[in-house]
């Protein structure tokens, strides 16, 4: 069953989503209710699975993760089995932030924060060489970042 969300959920969701740490008594005079109906809407949104997680956004650079990458991939077999045995090697990396099975002439596309270009090569090596069965890939370095958000827009 699906949550109806009304002006007030939506307007909290929009104020956690720029700043999940609010007290509750903030977000509770942000948007006019006693600070334990905010609550109780707050707990709704998590049970419900709107809000599926808070966490913090740490900055890459700050942790030694400067380089940001994109990777197009190729199977060479398909099938669920063949996505999801590729899928089980993916989510052993570190360095691989996000992973998406995707359409047109890739089948996985891959979002990298690395350290550096040996952590690439390395992971190449893991991810792309041998059996894992991956026919071809194509990385793009992103040199500059235009837009990086997490909030949705509601």
């Amino acid at each position: 069953m699906e949550l109806t969300l009304d002006k007030i959920d939506i307007k909290l969701l929009n104020l956690l989503q720029r700043d999940a740490s609010a007290t509750n008594a903030r977000l509770a005079d942000s948007v006019g209710l006693s600070p334990s109906s905010c609550l109780r809407r707050i707990r709704r949104l998590k049970a419900s699975g709107v809000i599926e997680r808070v966490v913090a956004i740490v900055n890459p650079a700050k942790t030694g993760r400067v380089l940001k990458a994109l990777v197009t991939v190729e199977l060479n077999r398909h099938g669920e089995q063949h996505m999801q045995r590729f899928f089980d090697l993916v989510r052993q990396e570190p360095a691989v932030a996000q992973a998406y099975a995707v359409t047109g002439d890739a089948d996985i596309a891959l979002q990298l924060r690395l350290r550096d270009m040996q952590e690439y090569d390395e992971l190449c090596q893991r991810l792309f060489q041998d059996q894992t069965n991956v026919a071809r890939y194509v990385t793009m370095m992103i040199i500059r970042t235009a837009k990086d958000e997490t909030a949705l827009p509601l």
